[in-house]
C-alpha cells in the first residue's frame, strides 16, 4: 500500500488501529534500523522505536501530508534518537567521546551484529562522528536517502547536508585507512 491508501485507511476506515498496524508493517523495520545505527543497542533501539510509534500514533490525525509519510516518521524517529542520546549523556554526565566509546563497546559485544571485521571498523568509524554528521552519513550512505529527503527530515539546507556528508565521509575514510 502507498501512503495515500494507508492514510485513507487510517482516517476513513473502520479500524484506525488496524490501519496504524499496516503503517508499522510498512515502515517499522526501516525505522528500527535507522534508530539502531544511531543508538547501537537492540534494546535501546526497540525503546526508541516504541516512543517514535507512540508519537506517530498521537500525531497521525493531524498529519498534513506536506511530506511523505515515511519522511515524517523518519523525522520523528530522528528526533527521538536525539532526545535519547541527550538524556543518556546528561544522566551519565559523559562527554560525547565517552558515549561514542560506550556505543563502540556495545557494538563489539552485540551478539546480533552480523558483520565481519571491516564492517565492525566501519561502524566504529561512524561512531566517532559528531551526532549530526553520523545522522547524515547513515541516512545518505546506508538508507540511500536523497539530500532533499534528509533536508526535510532534519530541517537543514541541502548545501549544509552535502558539506556535512563530505566531512563525515572524509573522517570515516581517514579512520578506515589504519585498518587497510
Amino acid at each position: 500500500m502507498g501512503d495515500a491508501e494507508l492514510l485513507k485507511l487510517f482516517r476513513e476506515g473502520d479500524d484506525p488501529q488496524k490501519a496504524f498496524e499496516a503503517i508499522v508493517r510498512e515502515y517499522g523495520e526501516r525505522l528500527y534500523w535507522h534508530i539502531r545505527k544511531m543508538v547501537i543497542s537492540h534494546e535501546d533501539a526497540n525503546d526508541v522505536l516504541q516512543n517514535c510509534l507512540v508519537k506517530a500514533w498521537r500525531g497521525l490525525p493531524s498529519f498534513r501530508e506536506e511530506s511523505k509519510l515515511f519522511t515524517w516518521l523518519y523525522r520523528i524517529a530522528t528526533n527521538e534518537v536525539i532526545t535519547f542520546l541527550k538524556k543518556r549523556r546528561t544522566s551519565l554526565f559523559q562527554s560525547l567521546s565517552d558515549i561514542s566509546r560506550q556505543l563502540s563497546n556495545t557494538l563489539e559485544a552485540d551478539p546480533l551484529f552480523q558483520g565481519d571485521a571491516i564492517q565492525l571498523q566501519l561502524q566504529k568509524a561512524i561512531l566517532t562522528l559528531p551526532n549530526r554528521q553520523r545522522q547524515v552519513f547513515n541516512m545518505r550512505y546506508f538508507d540511500e536517502l536523497s539530500y532533499e529527503e534528509i533536508s526535510q527530515i532534519l530541517g537543514t539546507s541541502v548545501g549544509a547536508l552535502k558539506a556535512s556528508y563530505h566531512h563525515a565521509a572524509g573522517k570515516v575514510e581517514e579512520y578506515m585507512k589504519q585498518f587497510v
